[in-house]
């Protein structure tokens, strides 16, 4: 095996949260990305899914356990909830942010927060936080990006606005330890 890059586990890890998303696979995407990066994974409003164990297995999720996960309601529950942990605060994402994702400040124990895919976040959600939507520039004249995609980039420049990943190093190889299956073949 070969050694792998890692970065240490955040004191206070971001917290990724995902209103009423519609498509398993961008999901499933998102959770790996939360396991990789110790970031909880908070699923809100009705989903355009099931995440019963048997259909997590049937899509052959293997990492889902660990991934922290949390479910809400609604988006008034997440948001109440994630006030009164005094984590950090709310950043919107969305096609329609005026701000670059590249300038917010983020903190620790922020909460990253993404739409659904077809028609991203609602209005009443985004007139909650109005001084906190962002978007990513594109350049194409594409409408937006894919979720999975969008999520990606946000966490890692967070993680590296705040130095988590600055601090990486490699790991040393277990000897004892199976190898894992490539995705890919080579």
């Amino acid at each position: 095996m070969q050694p792998k890059l890692r970065a240490p586990k955040p004191a206070v890890p971001f917290h990724i949260a995902l209103v009423e998303p519609e498509i398993p696979q961008n999901t499933g995407n998102i959770a790996r990305l939360a396991a990789a990066t110790q970031c909880p994974l908070h699923l809100v409003g009705r989903l355009g899914f099931r995440i019963d164990e048997k259909s997590v297995r049937r899509a052959g999720i293997d990492y889902w356990h660990l991934v922290e996960l949390h479910t809400h309601p609604d988006y008034a529950s997440f948001a109440l909830r994630h006030a009164q942990s005094k984590r950090g605060r709310v950043r919107l994402f969305s096609a329609a942010g005026s701000k670059s994702y590249l300038d917010a400040d983020f903190e620790p124990g922020d909460a990253l927060v993404f739409g659904r895919e077809s028609s991203g976040l609602s209005r009443e959600v985004l007139d909650r936080h109005p001084d906190e939507i962002y978007g990513i520039p594109t350049i194409g004249a594409v409408r937006s990006l894919n979720l999975a995609n969008a999520v990606a980039i946000v966490v890692y420049e967070a993680l590296r606005k705040t130095g988590v990943i600055a601090r990486s190093a490699l790991e040393a190889p277990d000897p004892d330890a199976h190898p894992e299956p490539d995705e890919f073949v080579r």
